[in-house]
């Protein structure tokens, strides 16, 4: 059985432009499309999202507005399979219970403030930070650079962990099928006591650091994955500066960033490092959060 691509339906313009994405992505890789409205989405985004909203929009019943976003995808792909749900809950706990049974799930950028969608909202964080399932948030939907292929290129944080295994084998796979390069970014950092402005330890000890960052066991995964998907164009490289700043920066020349995450157990489940968090609410191009199963 396909899996279907899950969409969290708010409303909001932030959300329809996610059903746009959703529309593109579930064409490409041949899956349908699964529209959830959870009725309860207010107490979560609160203001925020009344101001996303028209006045027409704000007295059309749950059913009207998940009946819009289906019109809307059927717009991008006219042959989608498409299929609706209202579910009278709060977001976070009916996109948890859908992304079982989903390839991945997509939720807008839309955030608290009026600002737009600066940075991430409540139920976005909370989804990203415990599905089992990956999930892409839409950042840089706010002015229209979340398009599918206008960049050209995925971008994938490499980093020294065993949780990356799963991150990398979706970055292949959203490239191979979108047929761009994959970049698999690791950033190293120089020692503290290393003081680069220091003519004697400028050069080599800057190399040795570099070579080392490009041999952890996140690039070697990258190597093996590459084997069974030899038509991606694999771009490895290694820059200096904290992990953050560096998968931020490749956000930015990127149509998807893809960074893993680990299992904490305990009463939250999976939660966010600070490299995923920080992305997440900044990043200049959607971003892919993929579990690695214990």
């Amino acid at each position: 059985m396909e899996l279907p691509l899950v969409v969290g339906v708010d409303g909001s313009e932030a959300g329809m432009r996610a059903v746009d994405w959703a529309a593109d992505e579930a064409t490409l890789h041949g899956i349908p499309l699964r529209l959830v409205y959870a009725s309860l989405w207010a107490r979560y985004e609160g203001a925020a999202l009344a101001e996303g909203l028209d006045a027409s929009s704000e007295r059309k019943l749950p059913h009207d507005i998940v009946e819009v976003a289906a019109r809307r995808a059927h717009r991008r792909a006219t042959d989608l399979k498409v299929a609706t749900e209202v579910l009278p809950e709060e977001p976070v706990p009916a996109l948890l219970r859908a992304g079982r049974n989903a390839s991945a799930l997509v939720v807008g950028a839309r955030g608290r403030s009026g600002i737009a969608e600066l940075l991430l909202g409540s139920v976005g964080l909370a989804v990203a930070a415990r599905a089992h399932c990956p999930v892409i948030v839409l950042r840089g939907s706010h002015d229209n650079q979340a398009r599918t292929g206008i960049r050209q290129r995925i971008a994938l944080g490499v980093g020294g962990e065993p949780h990356h295994a799963a991150a990398v084998r979706f970055a292949f796979r959203e490239a191979e099928e979108r047929r761009v390069p994959l970049e698999a970014v690791r950033a190293w950092r120089r020692p503290a006591h290393e003081n680069a402005g220091h003519p004697l330890l400028a050069g080599a000890p800057a190399r040795l650091h570099e070579e080392r960052a490009a041999q952890t066991p996140g690039g070697g995964a990258a190597r093996r994955r590459h084997r069974p998907h030899p038509s991606v164009e694999l771009h490895r490289r290694t820059v200096e500066g904290t992990a953050r700043r560096v998968l931020l920066d490749a956000s930015a020349h990127a149509d998807l960033l893809v960074v893993g995450a680990r299992r904490r157990h305990g009463h939250f489940g999976l939660q966010l490092g600070r490299v995923a968090h920080t992305v997440l609410h900044h990043s200049a191009c959607p971003v892919a959060v993929v579990p690695q199963p214990a």
